[in-house]
């Protein structure tokens, strides 16, 4: 079996480096926040590309303090896509606020720009794109918006590690960014991680207090806060893990640029790196226009790991019911729920496993003429 992510094989190739930084986060015995957690912060974020870095205990506490940082909060709107992680939407809920969605752009699987500013109400309190699958949104006509209704732009970009839009790295270009180091991700820890990222020196400051009970020092709390403290030891090791990331993104575009050739031409639809985009390929989606559960089922047969994401848009869940969406609002985001599906493209792939997975894909093509 091909695993559409293989994090067995990633930790026996990096043992000797994730052992010993947990050997020494052990012995140190600061098992929550601590030095890790601090270096990490600050090497993330300046590869990032921004001025401060916060890290948390997942991606999705790191969305829920970027918007409160925001002035988020009960009656308030923030414009958002209904294909991505329900994280996203989750996390607005969190503060009270409603999410309102916008369509996607088919090619880019990211918000289309041009449908924000018809979503503006007195009530929306900010933008928040999502950079899916490691493409960035297209953010200067976002920002542009933005700025023309005094909106901040918060980036997703729980799936964007490294990715650049025109030079610029995601979780630099909004007023605050959010990652993911779910274990699955580009740089993932080995447990639930995250980091808030911005240049804005008075929300560093106040998201670093909100993580940690309000409070810059114990027992005294400033401001209404929550437990969401990375923990050392995932620091240590995501410390250990991040000099390998560039080299890591570089093979997952090598392995989709492999497959993108060998699937030319056979009528699925497959990834586009857009002209202003550095990919990094968190997923490698294809498109299949009928019957995708069918090529799903060859596959798993053929021994190759797949994945769906999404297979239900958020306005059509059921927890989400109660926004009063309803089928046909949002026909791409609709449409391309039926029709995704990821392959394998993680990094520790071997040449031949490429080919095998893309051998797979053109046979079960074939059978489908």
């Amino acid at each position: 079996m091909i695993p559409i992510v293989d994090l067995k094989r990633q930790y026996q190739s990096l043992k000797p480096e994730i052992d010993a930084a947990v050997a020494k986060a052990l012995e140190n015995a600061t098992f929550i926040l601590g030095p890790d957690v601090a270096a990490f912060e600050q090497e993330f974020a300046a590869y990032s590309g921004a001025g401060h870095g916060i890290g948390v205990n997942s991606g999705t506490s790191a969305l829920h303090l970027a918007l409160l940082a925001a002035g988020v909060g009960p009656g308030d709107e923030v414009i958002t896509v209904p294909f991505t992680f329900i994280a996203t939407a989750a996390a607005v809920r969190y503060t009270g606020a409603r999410p309102v969605f916008v369509d996607i752009n088919a090619a880019t699987f990211n918000i289309d720009p041009a449908l924000i500013e018809a979503a503006i109400t007195p009530r929306t309190k900010a933008i928040l794109p999502v950079h899916l699958f490691g493409q960035c949104a297209d953010m200067d006509p976002i920002l542009d918006i933005a700025r023309r209704h005094n909106l901040p732009v918060i980036e997703d970009a729980a799936q964007a590690h490294g990715a650049e839009y025109k030079g610029r790295r995601a979780g630099s270009i909004g007023a605050t960014a959010c990652f993911s180091f779910y274990p699955g991700k580009n740089l993932g820890a080995y447990g639930e991680g995250g980091m808030v990222t911005t240049n804005d020196a008075d929300l560093a400051a106040k998201i670093r207090k909100m993580r940690d009970w309000g409070g810059s020092k114990r027992y005294y709390h400033d401001i209404a806060g929550f437990n969401y403290r990375l923990e050392g030891l995932q620091g240590a090791i995501l410390r250990a893990k991040f000099p390998h990331l560039d080299r890591w993104t570089e093979a997952r575009r090598r392995n989709a640029a492999r497959y993108t050739e060998l699937l030319a031409g056979t009528g699925i639809t497959t990834p586009v790196e857009m002209p202003y985009a550095k990919h990094v390929f968190h997923c490698y989606v294809i498109r299949v226009s009928a019957d995708r559960d069918r090529m799903v089922e060859q596959l798993t047969e053929a021994g190759i790991g797949t994945g769906v994401y999404y297979p239900v848009p958020i306005h059509l869940q059921e927890a989400y019911a109660d926004l009063g969406y309803q089928r046909g609002q949002f026909s791409v985001s609709e449409q391309l729920a039926d029709e995704v599906i990821a392959l394998p493209v993680h990094p520790d792939l071997t040449e031949s496993e490429v080919e095998t997975v893309g051998q797979a894909v053109l046979a079960a093509v074939s059978c489908r003429a």
